[in-house]
């Protein structure tokens, strides 16, 4: 579920293909449980990024509490 209602392609540097290309970023609220009682609690923002040249993604937690 991204709580943007579109992608905005933004250049990054990607791993995958070792250079500056466009990314697609969005935000997305994950849950970070697998127990049914603590689905609630566990959700999370990710920010994350989709590589548009080879298609890597990579998610990173912005909330480190």
């Amino acid at each position: 579920m991204a709580t943007t209602p579109h992608d905005a392609d933004m250049a990054e540097r990607c791993a995958d293909c070792g250079r500056e290309t466009p990314h697609a970023v969005s935000v997305e609220i994950l849950t970070e449980s697998e127990k049914p009682e603590n689905v609630a609690f566990s959700r999370e923002p990710y920010r994350v990024s989709e590589c548009q040249v080879c298609g890597a993604t990579t998610k990173i937690r912005m909330n480190n509490a």
